[in-house]
Parts: C-alpha cells; structure tokens; sequence
C-alpha cells in the first residue's frame, strides 16, 4: 500500500486450528460499486457465534473478517439519488446480504437466500474484503437494508439491535396482546436474547414471563425488563408439569429441552433459539411432541422487517428498560484479545469493542 493512501484496518479470523489464529492487518479503502455502502465502524459487540466460531464450535470458511453486531456512521454510499443516506448518519443493517429475489426471499426466508453472504462470517475475498465489524470500516452491499437510528438511542443500545433484538422479535413475533392477559411464558437464558425477549413480551403486556438461567447475577437484573427471575434446576419447584404455554430456549445448552417439554401445556409452543451449534443434540422422543399436541419451531436470524421493528421497539422503550448497562465494558479494537476473554467469562452480556480506539 503506498504512503498517504486511506487505509482501514481489521481483525482476521483463520481457523480456531491455526497459530495464531486471529492477525490484524491493514487494507486500501475500495472503490464502492452500484448499491454499496462505505460506512465507518463506531462500535462493535462480540456476539456469542462470535465465540463459537474463535473457540472452534462453529463452522466456516477462512479466513473471515469477524464481528457482525454493530453501529455504522456512512462515509460514502452509491445507492443513487433516491437513497435518504447521508453522510454522518448512523444506521444498523441487516446481517445477512441477500438478492431479494430467490424462491426463499419471496416466501419471507431472506436470511436463507440462496446467494447468502453474512457480515462477519462469509470468507473475505478480493471483491469482499471489508465485511466485518471488528474493523475501522466496512462495506455494505446492494442487497443489505439499512436503517437510520434515532438521534436519542446510543450507540451501546444500538449496537446489538441489528443481532440478538431483531432475533428476538423474530422469535416472538407470532405473539400479541391478545395472548398476554392468559398465557405463561417460560425464557430459558437470561442472557442478551432472554433479556431482549422479556423486554419484548413485557412490553406486549405478557404479565407472566418467567426467566431462568444458573447465573445469579444475571437474574438479579430481569426485574429491571420486566420478568420474575427463576434459578435453573428450580423450575420443578415453581411450576407443575403441564402448566406453561410457551417455553423459549435462548441458553444454548441442549439438556434443559426436556425438561422444557414437560413444563408445556398440551398443545404449547417450544421456540427454539439458542442451539446455533453442533453440539445440540437434544435427548427428547417424538411421542413427547406428538402426545402433547405440542409445536416446535426454530429461528435462526430474521428479516429486514424484523430489524425495523427492533429499532422501532428501542426507539419506543429506550427509556423504560435499560439496555444502556447491557454492553458492560468497552475495550479499543487494539485490545482485541483480553475483549474476547472477558466476552468468554460471561462477566457481562455483551463487551464492546471500539476500533476508533484502534491504537
């Protein structure tokens, strides 16, 4: 790269197998082609796929460019004249780049398009080289959808919104109002997805959401968006079997699905979220479904209007739950390693990473 040529710098990711296995290097900043976006990366928050993938449980293909929760300021754009970005604005965007045309895009799988590329898991190449958030810059493509976020949500509340929040209404989304006053949900996880999804229920006026997790320190907090806390193990102390009429997994951890199966009423509804890993086998029969009438659903990411409604949730309840204090610390993108240990400890639901802070 000559001097005095606009530079970006970002993380590589080349195998959980390798030594070492995470390199920072430095790329020119790229020509932006029909529809793309150059934006600039304010904050980014290290996802537990993240994890996943640095710790080997997760799949893919390398090297990539890591990091996929995040906000970006606009630089530039060639979107054309009837795009409303502008320069300096702060916009969330859809994790997956699709074509919006595909059989699964027309029946509302976008995020299972058949010429998928996601943001901080697809391998880098020559035309794609900018395509995660643990970096100065990224490149967003013609086939991502872009929001503005409001002048009064932060960049901490933000930074998840376009990961863990537009899952969560994803997974609760066939839920309303009218299901509030009578049903009983059950999150299994007080982590950022547990905690996103009893905001969310909470804020439809679900009265009876119930959170469980091994973390004390975690529960402690679900008060504050609006769930009654429950110890993991204790569930048979606090319910009988048969009396709950959702149970949401959003832990990760495949042995407590049984015990989930048993809580459900006859004809309830299993959403499950958190097993994104191979190790997830799940020790239940399929009389147990079958003989309790039961359905069970998967969710794995979302679509555009989902995100939109994520950003239209924060917007609405910023100031009654709060979601400021979910991103624990902040660490510069230089000190990447000693973020991913602290993300790993748990200590916090999500840490930050800040590649302004770079050096």
């Amino acid at each position: 790269m000559a001097d005095g040529e606009p530079a970006c710098h970002r993380l590589v990711f080349l195998g959980a197998d390798r030594s070492p296995s995470l390199l920072t290097d430095t790329v020119k900043l790229p020509v932006l082609k029909p529809g793309e976006i150059l934006a600039k990366v304010r904050l980014a928050t290290i996802c537990s796929s993240d994890l996943h993938t640095l710790h080997g449980k997760r799949r893919g293909d390398y090297p990539c460019a890591l990091g996929h929760e995040g906000v970006l300021e606009v630089l530039a754009h060639n979107r054309g004249s009837q795009s409303k970005l502008a320069v300096g604005q702060r916009i969330t965007f859809t994790v997956a780049d699709v074509c919006h045309n595909c059989s699964r895009c027309r029946v509302g799988l976008p995020q299972k398009c058949d010429t998928l590329f996601k943001y901080g898991h697809s391998q880098i190449t020559s035309q794609r080289s900018l395509s995660g958030c643990y970096a100065t810059h990224m490149v967003l493509h013609p086939g991502t959808c872009v929001f503005p976020i409001p002048d009064h949500i932060t960049d901490k509340m933000a930074a998840p919104i376009n990961c863990s929040l537009a899952t969560m209404v994803n997974a609760v989304s066939s839920f309303s109002h009218k299901d509030a006053g009578s049903k009983s949900v059950l999150l299994q996880g007080a982590g950022l997805l547990g905690v996103y999804g009893c905001s969310l229920l909470h804020s439809l006026g679900f009265g009876k959401v119930f959170v469980s997790d091994v973390d004390g320190k975690r529960l402690s907090t679900i008060p504050l968006f609006g769930g009654t806390p429950i110890l993991a193990g204790d569930e048979s102390a606090c319910f009988n079997e048969n009396e709950l009429d959702i149970v949401i997994e959003v832990c990760g951890v495949s042995g407590i699905i049984k015990s989930g199966i048993q809580l459900l009423k006859p004809g309830g509804i299993y959403v499950l979220v958190g097993l994104v890993h191979p190790d997830s086998y799940m020790n239940i029969t399929a009389e147990a479904i079958i003989r309790k009438c039961l359905t069970i659903k998967g969710i794995h990411n979302y679509a555009p209007e989902h995100l939109e409604r994520a950003l239209s949730f924060m917007s609405k309840f910023s100031r009654k739950y709060p979601f400021e204090e979910l991103v624990g610390i902040v660490y510069p993108m230089s000190n990447y390693e000693t973020a991913f240990q602290k993300a790993t400890l748990g200590s916090f639901r999500r840490v930050g990473l800040d590649p302004s802070l770079y050096s």
